[in-house]
């Protein structure tokens, strides 16, 4: 139970309490993330339900549950993504990029990258049916916390200190493979064999970014995951998109 309050407290601002933590409770809170995101889902499907049921017209529903997304994270990943736009377009070498990314100040890259991913959200979401919109929900928040397991288990870190430092050094593959197993069967309860192959198309996509990333600077960082948590929920909800228009 504290391994699932850690991983609430690391990705969501929902007040929780724990003790008693150590890096062994750290990393195995990885195993929960898929949860967490899946918690966030139903909060979501919820709101959703009640905004349908005051008949909210379908696009102020869709920017509702993205503004609540959010505020449910404190805005975690978005800052991470704003970070990592603002170092890797600025077109430095590893170390300025590194330290752009530790600068508290965001720059015009950072300000376009968070901007564009909220308007992206709004415009998938919205573009998806309402029968698949809560399954779309399901698999965009537990697909993205995945995400964040599976790059921290195939790349190394590219700093000497950091807050997801302790993470990467401690994750090993019975975590991986726990949150992987809580991840496959959130998928393929809420969607069968189309929610596997969303989910196959997390795995490639996450390792893409993660390859091209790792060359840059020789590893991630907790603003990098950030950053693959967001365009993550992208792809899973264009994914989504396309397998809905042709049918699959």
């Amino acid at each position: 139970m504290t391994n699932f309050l850690l991983a609430l407290q690391f990705l969501t601002v929902i007040p929780v309490k724990t003790r008693n933590i150590n890096a062994k409770k750290n990393a195995q809170a990885m195993i929960f993330f898929p949860l967490v995101g899946l918690i966030l889902a139903l909060i979501l499907s919820v709101v959703n339900k009640l905004l349908l049921m005051m008949s909210f017209p379908s696009l102020s529903i869709v920017m509702i549950l993205i503004v609540l997304l959010v505020f449910l994270t404190g805005g975690l990943h978005l800052d991470g993504l704003a970070d990592t736009a603002d170092a890797f377009l600025s077109r430095k070498d590893k170390d300025e990029m590194l330290k752009i990314m530790r600068d508290s100040h965001i720059g015009v890259m950072g300000v376009l990258s968070t901007i564009s991913i909220i308007l992206l959200k709004i415009a998938l979401i919205f573009s998806i049916s309402h029968p698949l919109r809560y399954i779309s929900l399901v698999l965009m928040c537990v697909l993205s916390r995945w995400s964040l397991v599976l790059a921290m288990f195939l790349f190394p870190y590219a700093r000497e200190e950091g807050k997801a430092k302790i993470f990467i050094q401690n994750i090993n593959f019975k975590i991986f493979s726990l949150a992987t197993i809580i991840t496959l069967i959130c998928a393929i309860a809420v969607w069968q064999l189309k929610g596997l192959l969303i989910s196959l198309v997390a795995v490639v996509s996450t390792y893409i970014i993660g390859r091209f990333i790792n060359k840059k600077i020789d590893g991630i960082t907790g603003d990098i995951l950030g950053a693959i948590n967001e365009i993550m929920e992208v792809v899973v909800l264009f994914s989504i998109c396309i397998f809905e228009r042709i049918h699959l």
